[in-house]
């Protein structure tokens, strides 16, 4: 009876083996970076195109395109986040490697189809909070975590920003930012835009983080393409090592 039992067990565990998915290893890649765009009540219809076409241009840049491919894997994967609100955040494009050209304007494509996603408040710590979980459940693995903001405003809705900052350096993740000036300050809410020391000042103070964090500056949404391939190149070119690990403040 016992020998019985243990074919029958045998057995069982050989059926299980050949029906259960077999787990697949997260293929490397030299950088995960998720790309969270504002797409509050301030950024326009005008202004959210402008955007959209710039990042969409970026990334098929040549010179972004020679930053992706001289890593030692010659590709990283890129998530498009757009966030909005305490409770306005979507993935536009998920996961998705990139090489090369063809993969470059793939990314582009799908960006430029896809429709607005919100036009709420501002919070940039419930984007930081939505983008943090997204690099567990990428596909792909690396040794450097980013997260790029993109906004043209201070945080107004949802939690403190420094303590989603430091959540998510606490998880090893860098954060660097894109701010968008404007000249004219919203009527409603004027610190909004233009907060004392200026925009850039607030970024640096209370959202940016890790090794080498920065801050890029556009004048305006009309230099944002412009904007967005430097900090890219910026981004991408700083693979010189492991990098994904905490960075106290």
């Amino acid at each position: 009876m016992a020998r019985t039992s243990r074919i029958v067990w045998v057995l069982l565990a050989f059926t299980i083996h050949l029906v259960a998915p077999a787990a697949r290893a997260k293929e490397p890649v030299d950088l995960l970076l998720v790309l969270a765009a504002d797409v509050s009540r301030s950024v326009d219809q005008a202004k959210f195109q402008l955007q959209r076409e710039g990042y969409a241009a970026a990334i098929s840049h040549p010179e972004v395109l020679k930053a992706v491919t001289s890593g030692p894997h010659r590709r990283i994967a890129l998530c498009f986040v757009e966030w909005s609100g305490a409770a306005s955040q979507a993935v536009l494009i998920n996961w998705m490697l990139i090489g090369d050209a063809a993969a470059a304007r793939a990314f582009g494509d799908q960006l430029i189809e896809a429709p607005r996603s919100f036009a709420d408040r501002t919070s940039i710590s419930a984007a930081l909070d939505f983008s943090v979980p997204l690099f567990e459940s990428a596909p792909f693995e690396a040794e450097r975590h980013v997260i790029d903001v993109s906004g043209d405003g201070t945080n107004n809705a949802g939690r403190d920003v420094t303590a989603a900052r430091d959540d998510a350096l606490a998880h090893g993740i860098i954060i660097n930012g894109l701010v968008i000036l404007t000249e004219t300050p919203l009527p409603w809410n004027p610190e909004h835009t233009n907060p004392p020391g200026g925009l850039e000042a607030y970024y640096r103070a209370n959202v940016i983080g890790g090794p080498d964090a920065f801050v890029i500056a556009a004048q305006n949404f009309e230099s944002f393409g412009e904007a967005i391939i430097k900090k890219m190149v910026r981004e991408i070119a700083s693979l010189s090592g492991p990098r994904h690990a905490a960075m106290p403040r």
